[in-house]
């Protein structure tokens, strides 16, 4: 397991801001592509699939929301695979970030989507902001906080933030209602994924809702009842 990272984060919790979230859920493996806004200002976290589509539902649902950058949590295709559709639709400028440990994977991602599934994904642009623990990204009143979630993925982030109304984390795939995300996909780690979960189990409030990269959404104090993989890892941490 990482020991360059404390199993407890430090996180502000202190809550600020106000967010809405709208979900789209799209592309071949039907991911969960997040529109999130806070004072007409908007970051698209996991842009899966068909870019200039995604685009669009942004503009019809928040029709005076700019968006202010493209946030992926982690690197592989169906998370990334609409980043460039966005930034034809809606700006070039609209800056792409991702974690600097999954940013030199994305074309491997790419190739491994086509011959593992047979799914074409479009490639997508250099990152603009490689974003690592303890990093921040401000979205209208609101600020997410970057937490190090390695495992699914070398470079796999989760985005919190504690909001006035919430408390409010975007999970990718390292977190699943009762489960995690697969290790068995290049640069997966069964370990380290253990111990991310420890890691969102012991840094995260309780009543932290939890959008995942697939399926529903779920809270740290159900997955801490329910999840038999983060219980283990927390038995094993401590």
């Amino acid at each position: 397991m990482d020991g360059k990272l404390p199993l407890k984060a430090n996180l502000e919790l202190e809550g600020h801001g106000s967010l809405r979230v709208a979900t789209i859920v799209n592309g071949p493996i039907q991911t969960n592509t997040y529109i999130v806004v806070s004072q007409d200002h908007a970051v698209m976290i996991d842009p899966a699939w068909e870019g200039e589509k995604l685009a669009e539902r942004a503009l019809a649902l928040f029709p005076t929301a700019h968006l202010d950058a493209v946030v992926c949590t982690h690197g592989h295709a169906d998370h990334v695979g609409g980043v460039a559709g966005v930034r034809r639709v809606l700006g070039e400028d609209i800056p792409f970030m991702i974690s600097a440990l999954d940013a030199p994977h994305l074309a491997e991602a790419v190739r491994s989507m086509k011959t593992t599934w047979g799914i074409d994904t479009e490639m997508p642009p250099a990152p603009d902001r490689l974003l690592e623990e303890g990093d921040t990204v401000e979205v209208g009143d609101a600020c997410f906080q970057v937490l190090s979630t390695p495992g699914h993925t070398p470079g796999g982030i989760v985005l919190f933030t504690a909001t006035s109304d919430a408390n409010i984390a975007f999970v990718g795939d390292t977190l699943f209602p009762g489960g995690h995300g697969r290790v068995d996909l290049p640069g997966g780690d069964e370990g380290l994924i253990m111990r991310s979960l420890a890691r969102i189990g012991t840094s995260l409030p309780s009543d932290t809702l939890c959008y995942v990269g697939h399926n529903g959404t779920t809270t740290v104090s159900r997955e801490l009842d329910s999840n038999p993989f983060m219980a283990y890892a927390l038995r094993h941490e401590h």
